[in-house]
């Protein structure tokens, strides 16, 4: 028996998300008494692997084949449950992110498994199996008791945390092939280097406060700053007036996030919004408006007009990264 953990990769690299994947399900397999497997997809190197038994994988499963460097959900499920037969897994632990939304519940089904999704904390008990997650938007936490044998969990971003336990690194080769399907992959496409909205862990997010679609040069400007974890994101209004694409659009009806940094600039906190945004670790407000309600979600609040605050801001951290 095992915990068997999805680990996910960006341009062949393991981030943050992926480390606390692993802290997460070698707790679980604490509670359980049992070992943790981890799953690589895509060709890593031997250092990449290893960096994963910091935070408790036992052994590292590698499937290098060259078929599965495009993203597939129908054939990344097919591995993940050959994968968990052969370790004879008994908890799936996921991301509870875009791609693995589209895989976990094709392996649940596949494996006649159980399946909570959006999970924020450790099982509460083992017997019976009982785990907690969001509910209502984030405005309520619900207890959900999984009576299958098998176990699949998917935990939010920034739910847990980091947990450094090294194992000795053990990595085996993990063989699985394409299954015969008659869909037909047509294109595909990167539209740039950032991650998505889900994944990044910094978000330099803009509301019509910023005025005009070129205004949002100032919070790209920002994200590349930051770096290859950050990207732009936007609130509906700014979707739905075309000044950015509607998959930047995070809150309630758009994408629930949870980075590490949330900056929202020239976004006054409608409650849709601030739904979306709530379990970012940090929330950083640019508001002209001291009563706005961002500001009461908000770690730290600059009173001023973003399009004075935010060159000023980007300067700033150029010199800090300089120095750094």
């Amino acid at each position: 028996m095992s915990v068997l953990v999805y680990t996910e990769n960006w341009d062949n690299q393991f981030k943050k998300l992926s480390f606390e994947l692993v802290s997460y399900a070698s707790s679980v397999a604490k509670q359980l008494n049992t070992n943790v497997v981890a799953l690589s997809i895509g060709a890593l190197s031997q250092e990449q692997l290893a960096s994963l038994s910091q935070y408790g994988a036992d052994k590292v499963l590698s499937l290098e084949n060259p078929d599965f460097k495009t993203f597939n959900a129908l054939q990344y499920a097919k591995a993940i449950t050959e994968a968990a037969q052969q370790e004879k897994a008994e908890v799936l632990v996921f991301a509870n992110n875009i791609s693995t939304r589209a895989v976990a519940p094709r392996v649940a089904v596949k494996l006649d498994a159980g399946f909570v999704s959006g999970c924020v904390s450790l099982p509460e008990s083992i017997s019976p199996f009982v785990v907690t997650k969001k509910a209502f938007s984030g405005k309520a936490m619900a207890k959900v008791q999984i009576n299958k044998g098998l176990k699949i969990l998917s935990l939010n971003q920034n739910a847990f945390g980091l947990i450094p336990n090294a194992k000795p690194f053990v990595s085996e080769t993990f063989n699985s092939t394409l299954a015969t399907s008659n869909a037909k992959l047509l294109e595909t496409r990167k539209s740039s280097g950032k991650m998505s909205v889900l994944d990044a862990e910094i978000l330099v997010s803009g509301g019509r406060g910023l005025k005009k679609a070129e205004n949002f040069a100032l919070l790209e400007q920002a994200s590349d700053i930051f770096g290859a974890t950050a990207t732009v994101a936007c609130t509906k209004p700014v979707a739905d007036l075309e000044w950015r694409p509607h998959s930047e659009h995070v809150g309630q009806t758009g994408k629930v996030v949870a980075p590490n940094l949330y900056f929202a600039v020239g976004i006054s906190g409608a409650i849709q919004h601030l739904a979306g945004i709530t379990s970012s670790k940090v929330i950083v407000a640019i508001n002209t408006d001291k009563d706005a309600p961002i500001f009461e979600a908000a770690d730290y609040g600059i009173i001023g007009d973003a399009l004075e605050v935010m060159p000023k801001l980007n300067e700033s951290l150029k010199t800090f990264k300089s120095k750094s």
